[in-house]
């Protein structure tokens, strides 16, 4: 059975398990429980999740994000990560993955967009912020074989609906566009064709407000 790795923040953490029921039977999916916040913060854990889930070295594709909040701004100030730090961050990263899981396919999933008008002064994200750091991300990372997954294209483009907050997308619908934009990608790199592909009876990780985080 083929092996699978999903590594993010708490959007990831609204399609985790979307991703992992639907390739049931066909992948082993594997996710840190706790939110993967910023870029450094995975620098500095992925050996820890991969060790203390047991995930192995065979992983044959590892699906990752960081950058909204490297791309916060508190109290006005400039974004938590600078974009310059934040692509070498990236580049330190992308190079550990590859250490830690050697045969994996690596694909990077772009930062969702919010909805700014909700936020508050104190703790905001503005989605002009967020493309410049998407776009460091497609420039330090493009010179590898990496794929990207344009999640963020696909949330700019949904109305409020598909919020539960002006970040996250916890609605069945947002989990079936967003979780479903995954699993193509998935699906596709690793060859599973469609009728293996199972979402039956899905209900969300039960995160809490601890964890999930903003």
């Amino acid at each position: 059975m083929k092996k699978v790795v999903l590594i993010g923040d708490s959007i990831r953490m609204g399609y985790d398990k979307y991703v992992k029921d639907a390739l049931s039977g066909v992948c082993e999916v594997y996710y840190p429980e706790e939110n993967c916040r910023f870029a450094e913060y995975v620098l500095r854990y992925a050996h820890e999740w991969k060790g203390n889930g047991n995930w192995g070295d065979d992983v044959d594709l590892v699906h990752w994000n960081a950058g909204l909040w490297d791309a916060l701004e508190l109290f006005q100030d400039e974004p938590l990560t600078p974009i310059s730090t934040y692509g070498e961050y990236l580049k330190r990263i992308d190079k550990r993955l590859r250490m830690l899981f050697p045969k994996a396919k690596i694909v990077f999933a772009l930062s969702t967009a919010v909805v700014e008008e909700m936020a508050r002064k104190d703790f905001m994200r503005h989605n002009a912020i967020i493309e410049k750091y998407n776009e460091e991300a497609v420039r330090v990372l493009s010179s590898t074989d990496t794929v990207f997954n344009d999640l963020y294209s696909l949330t700019k483009s949904l109305d409020r609906s598909y919020h539960s907050d002006w970040v996250h997308y916890y609605v069945p619908k947002a989990t079936e566009q967003i979780g479903g934009k995954v699993l193509s990608i998935i699906s596709n790199l690793l060859d599973i064709k469609p009728n293996e592909i199972n979402i039956e009876n899905f209900e969300p990780e039960k995160y809490s407000d601890k964890n999930i985080g903003y």
